[in-house]
């Protein structure tokens, strides 16, 4: 059997950050008047998995099983990544802790004029299901965009380059590659930055980026680095070895290069996995990227439509320690959502002490439209409902909680004993409310029908609720 067609034994696994791309794509034919900058008339808005995600995404591109290891969290832009992954990528996540990065470029005749990127955090510890994936795994790709999500599995990560073969893509600010990685694929601009003053900066002959590769084999004490170099090829420097490869391009594109990195490493990691060495792995990867490029990069390649998730960018602002709660940054949210064709959702409750079905519901109600407004009685509201002693925490507790869930876009407090008065000044286009009630017996199921509004019921799940966690906790 040919090298090149046999497989390894279980699926490849890319490890590494997850984003969410957006491109939006216009014609821009005169200047604002108010400044010199050029008027965008917007056409088109795309989304897609980007990092991790689209090397995840290229590597499952014939067919083969792909896991993919990734910080995502509960904000709206992790919604959009793990709706727009192909259904050949499988997830193993960890934890996010903030709100996934969004990288944003405005296009004009197929040229980015702009970008902007919004969102952070931290990857929280990898779970068993990440480290049973790395030691199932028949190949490994490290895709690192510097987030922190390769550091937070390098253990298991080191024990896989001991047994299958590894491509590791770095970056600037990621840890360096763990020892015994087959290739590792900085670009040119990666490389210089990583070996420093070791070779002279201004040196970029064939014989330089060599010199830097086997530095950098060296120092990583990888199996062999390719040094990428973009529209003229790559060098490729084995480990201990005076003989470099330079691979060139075999024709040239002017398209969008965005994503060709990821490409070449996916398509590097197919071969190896397949058996390949890292020259034929480097010489493919090359080939690839370059057709890539010139098919019209990660635009010619097929996603699903933004419209099917809804919006890429949560509804308030990620870099507020909270989400809006007062009654002018809620209306400026409802006035943001319903520019856009979106569905205003408000769902209420005390929500005194939050368990799993509390969280079930609000995530089943955001699910409903595209924007959840939380109704929360104050403590005079709860104490008039539910008795002497309650609430158990107070509504500032309650209201930072709730803030913290991913689903909700807005607390609104009200202080009567039903939300009529607060629903009246919001007019939301559905009101969810949880529990074995049935809508004719709401009252603020008239109050919505005075605008047009709908009202529905959820369950909670069964065998949650707060008086019965008190009453336990009470040892009662």
């Amino acid at each position: 059997m040919s090298r090149m067609t046999r497989r390894q034994n279980g699926p490849i696994v890319v490890v590494g950050d997850v984003l969410l791309d957006q491109d939006v794509e216009g014609d821009a034919t005169r200047l604002a008047p108010d400044a010199p900058v050029p008027v965008v008339e917007v056409n088109a808005e795309r989304c897609r998995p980007g990092g991790a995600g689209l090397a995840a995404a290229l590597a499952a591109r014939d067919g083969r099983e792909v896991v993919l290891v990734a910080a995502l969290g509960g904000d709206r832009a992790s919604e959009m990544v793990r709706a727009l992954l192909p259904s050949g990528v499988r997830l193993a996540e960890v934890p996010w802790e903030g709100t996934l990065p969004v990288k944003s470029r405005v296009m004009v005749d197929g040229r980015p004029l702009l970008r902007f990127d919004r969102g952070g955090g931290t990857p929280g510890p990898a779970g068993a299901g990440v480290r049973e994936a790395l030691a199932e795994a028949g190949a490994v790709l490290v895709a690192d965009y510097g987030q922190g999500t390769a550091a937070a599995v390098r253990a298991p990560l080191g024990e896989a380059a001991r047994r299958v073969p590894m491509v590791w893509d770095p970056h600037p600010r990621g840890g360096r590659p763990v020892a015994g990685a087959r290739l590792v694929t900085p670009n040119e601009r990666e490389a210089r930055g990583f070996v420093g003053r070791a070779v002279p900066e201004g040196d970029d002959t064939l014989r330089a980026h060599s010199r830097r590769g086997a530095l950098l084999a060296e120092r990583w004490q990888a199996a062999s680095v390719a040094v990428t170099l973009g529209e003229r090829g790559a060098v490729l420097t084995p480990a201990h070895c005076d003989d470099p490869l330079y691979v060139p391009v075999t024709t040239h594109s002017d398209g969008d290069p965005c994503g060709a990195g990821d490409c070449f490493a996916a398509t590097a990691m197919a071969v190896l996995a397949d058996g390949g060495l890292p020259s034929e792995a480097v010489g493919r990867a090359t080939e690839a990227a370059s057709a890539f490029v010139a098919a019209g990069g990660i635009a010619g390649a097929a996603w699903r439509s933004p419209e099917a998730v809804g919006p890429p960018e949560p509804w308030h602002d990620p870099a507020d320690s909270g989400v809006p709660r007062g009654l002018t940054e809620i209306h400026a949210l409802i006035d943001r959502v319903r520019s856009r064709g979106g569905t205003v959702v408000a769902a209420g409750g005390c929500f005194d002490l939050l368990h799993a079905g509390h969280v079930q519901f609000l995530e089943n109600a955001r699910r409903t439209g595209d924007c959840l407004i939380v109704c929360l009685n104050s403590d005079a509201s709860v104490r008039r409902l539910k008795g002497a002693g309650r609430p158990l925490n107070p509504a500032a507790d309650r209201i930072r909680v709730l803030a913290g869930l991913g689903c909700v876009d807005a607390v609104a407090e009200f202080d009567e004993d039903t939300p009529e008065r607060l629903l009246r000044e919001l007019r939301p286009e559905v009101w969810v409310k949880g529990g074995d009630y049935s809508v004719r017996d709401l009252p603020e199921a008239a109050a919505l029908r005075e605008w047009g509004g709908q009202t529905l019921v959820l369950p909670y799940l069964d065998g949650r609720s707060t008086t019965e966690l008190a009453r336990r906790a009470a040892g009662l």
